[in-house]
């Protein structure tokens, strides 16, 4: 009770002498702390927002464009060509109409430049020539190209800086989308098959397909991105299936070590360095993200708005992403409890000490779960129209409402799991996949699915992270993740019993339990949505591994791309074991252009698909069926044709000319003009039964392994697209150190990861003995450090 009274500013009591007004020096010292804190953030956003719009021009620059244009005034000359003596105002005197007319004229002739300066660099960063040139040679054209991007791209921008001069994402031509999709799906049809395709593509792309581009070029004319909208309303959001496992992903903690084994202590430093990097993403302080291929290519920033204070809301036809300016606080679930922390204390973020003090007391709280209070977070873990129904009914007023807006305004959700996870006991390998399906789904009623992203802290130290899908992709959050493990490893620390480092203040308010008012028929809803959940998560085959036998040292040796050779790999496996090949999905991102977010790389191609046919074939000797440089009628591949190949597409779909973002947006022109097309109805009714993705490292500097080498992380994951398919994740650490995430269920019997692990591991090295069977594997214990400092 003493706490609920501290919470009211004031209180008044009506008695015979009058009234009796007793005021709270505490809470209106917080609400006092409170309000400056939001107005000093009101200022930052403001002044961010002067500097973010007048960018690549600086706010100075008006300055010195108005003392210019005086100055030429006094030498008698007239810059503005007589403009300057049109707009001078009558009213005033002589010498004050012609500073005022020069000031104005010198504001109008700032904006104009501002504005040319942006549309060059929008035009220069639609030049994409770039990417297709070969590795290490650079034109003329290219070269001049990126003289003048740095010339206009200014000095220091913010985080937001580009966002008004990325270009928009191009429409691609019917013909050329068509094109390329016939030739992605040839190696997985038969002639009769091709042929039926082939002609419903040309009978699509004679008569509806025209009408649908139109509409779509009209969008793309009008929006900052024609697709970005429509994939996060009709792939996410619409989707009525639990989004645990079908949607969300999760990142994985350092491989090989634990920075403390106290889960309090682990809890308070990355809990701080989470809102350590809210702070410079308010303040625009992190250094907008350029491409992997080129340094001077800024990468677009929209998805980093929504990281923090957000939610998906459910819906009965659709869910809603919403997001809040700012909180204080997170919510934290211990043994069937939600607490609310707050993490500033008079206006001061809490150090990590503090943190961890606080987050011990939760985990000392010896109060029992409310009456349906346990199981409460299985209702963001089934099907979302029950949910929807539930929270209409149960949540949207009273006590329940109020501790629901705690947890979906909070800045993040923390879980403090009871379980130890982590590359342990007699069996590492059988560990990790306990990891990756606890951090997936965990036991399904004990983590929040519907936030942006919720972070579970394991009662031996160890942690991890879950997210949500439709408000941004995985490289944004990997972004805050990575920082966070560095943060809390080589800046903040622990002492030497493990704990935080600094002094606590005793006297911090305790975390507070949110209440709860659940009847039994919401009860029952939440059992039911937990057992939908339960037999979802119950159904995912998960394994995790580590190659260390070679890794993209070794494959650049070979004059490969990495990631073309992985995905070779894959290729390899899959059809080892499956015996055929299958639609397989790549990510790709399409951050180069306003509010991009992915494509698809089709990676199955009738080069890839000849080659591992006459390799398993045995038609010619392997080592020349990969290097003679040769596609013929018989069958003979070489590394450049696939190589180039893989890199082709890739860039493809990074410019903006993929074909099936492109192809799921006339879908939805179709629907909304209710036309039946039967073409784009088989296209998009393909199953992706080999889904894959690449997780890369993409702040290497703030991690020393040098000193440090076992401090890597194992990536993330993200369950199957298909039911009887495999979901493929991979991280390439350094040189030596290729990391693999393969999913799939159970209730397929075609599908097995362990079993897809295995083939995986075994197409590596033959892939490998192929390019180069006479190569000494390295001295891991003498080269390992050296070569992952290099990547890294």
């Amino acid at each position: 009770m003493a706490e609920a009274h501290q919470a009211v500013a004031f209180q008044f009591t009506v008695t015979p002498e009058g009234i009796d007004v007793q005021l709270s020096h505490q809470a209106l010292t917080e609400i006092y702390r409170s309000g400056v804190r939001s107005w000093k953030k009101r200022i930052i956003r403001l002044k961010n927002s002067v500097i973010t719009g007048v960018y690549p021009a600086s706010p100075s620059s008006w300055l010195f464009v108005v003392i210019a244009i005086l100055a030429t005034m006094y030498t008698r000359s007239d810059p503005s060509m007589g403009l300057i003596a049109k707009i001078q105002d009558p009213t005033m005197s002589t010498q004050c109409q012609a500073v005022v007319s020069a000031v104005l004229f010198s504001t109008m002739l700032w904006l104009l430049l501002i504005f040319t300066m942006r549309l060059c660099l929008k035009q220069l960063l639609s030049y994409h020539r770039w990417m297709f040139e070969q590795h290490g040679k650079m034109s003329n054209t290219t070269k001049v190209w990126v003289a003048l991007v740095r010339i206009f791209s200014g000095r220091k921008p913010l985080l937001y800086s580009y966002q008004g001069s990325l270009p928009n994402l191009p429409v691609p031509t019917i013909k050329d989308t068509l094109k390329r999709y016939l030739e992605s799906v040839r190696p997985l049809m038969d002639d009769a098959q091709y042929e039926h395709l082939t002609n419903l593509a040309a009978e699509f792309e004679n008569s509806l397909g025209k009408r649908l581009q139109w509409y779509l070029k009209l969008k793309a004319l009008w929006a900052s991105n024609y697709v970005s909208d429509w994939w996060e309303e009709y792939i996410y959001l619409r989707g009525r299936n639990p989004i645990m496992v079908n949607s969300n992903y999760y990142g994985m903690d350092f491989l090989y070590v634990t920075p403390t084994p106290i889960q309090a202590a682990r809890a308070g430093n990355s809990i701080h360095a989470f809102f350590l990097y809210r702070r410079k993403l308010h303040k625009e302080e992190i250094k907008p993200v350029s491409s992997a291929t080129s340094t001077v290519i800024p990468l677009c920033a929209a998805q980093c708005e929504r990281i923090f204070n957000t939610t998906r809301t459910p819906g009965e036809e659709t869910d809603t992403v919403q997001h809040w300016q700012d909180s204080d606080y997170i919510v934290v679930y211990h043994r069937g409890r939600y607490f609310r922390l707050r993490v500033y204390q008079a206006g001061r973020l809490l150090s990590p000490r503090e943190i961890e003090f606080q987050i011990q007391r939760i985990l000392d709280d010896p109060s029992p779960p409310l009456k349906g209070e346990a199981k409460l977070g299985a209702l963001t873990a089934g099907d979302r129209i029950p949910w929807a129904k539930a929270r209409k009914a149960y949540f949207s007023s009273g006590v329940n409402k109020r501790s629901l807006d705690y947890i979906e305004r909070a800045a993040f959700f923390v879980t403090l799991d009871d379980d130890e996870q982590g590359m342990m006991g007699d069996d590492p390998a059988a560990s990790l996949d306990c990891y990756a399906k606890s951090l997936l789904h965990g036991k399904c009623y004990d983590r929040w699915f519907d936030k942006s992203f919720s972070v579970v802290y394991y009662k031996n130290g160890k942690n991890g992270i879950n997210a949500e899908h439709s408000w941004a992709d995985a490289p944004v959050l990997a972004h805050l993740w990575e920082y966070t493990l560095a943060i809390d490893s080589f800046q903040l620390g622990y002492n030497a019993e493990g704990h935080c480092k600094g002094d606590v203040d005793s006297s911090l308010p305790r975390p507070q339990k949110l209440s709860w008012e659940i009847p039994p028929e919401c009860e029952e809803q939440i059992s039911q949505s937990l057992a939908v959940a339960q037999a979802l998560a119950d159904d995912v085959d998960f394994h995790v591994f580590s190659f260390r036998d070679f890794g993209k040292g070794k494959i650049k040796k070979c004059r490969v791309s990495p990631d073309a050779f992985i995905q070779m790999v894959l290729q390899m496996a899959y059809y080892r074991d499956q015996t055929t090949f299958c639609l397989t999905y790549e990510a790709s991102m399409t951050r180069l252009f306003r509010e991009g977010r992915t494509e698809t790389v089709r990676s199955c191609t009738n080069e890839s698909s000849a080659f591992i046919r006459a390799l398993e074939g045995g038609e010619v000797r392997p080592r020349a069926l990969f290097i003679n440089i040769v596609f013929d009628r018989e069958h003979r591949v070489t590394h450049t044709i696939l190589y180039q190949t893989h890199q082709q597409l890739y860039r493809l779909a990074m410019t903006g000319s993929g074909i099936d973002r492109h192809l799921f947006c006339l879908y939805v022109v179709s629907k909304y003009l209710r036309v039946d097309s039967p073409f784009l109805k088989e296209v998009l009714s393909e199953p992706w039964r080999l889904s894959t993705s690449q997780t890369p490292v993409q702040q290497a500097e703030l991690f020393d392994l040098v000193n440090y080498p076992e401090y890597i992380s194992c990536g993330g994951g993200f369950g199957p697209v298909a039911d009887d398919g495999y979901g493929v994740s991979y991280c390439i650490v350094g040189d030596d150190l290729i990391n693999f995430h393969i999913s799939c269920k159970h209730s397929c019997p075609n599908t097995d990861a362990h079993k897809f692990g295995a083939q995986v591991r075994q197409a590596l090295l033959d892939l490998m003995q192929l390019l180069n069977p006479k190569q000494k594997e390295p001295n891991k214990t003498e080269e390992s450090r050296p070569e992952i400092k290099k990547d890294l």
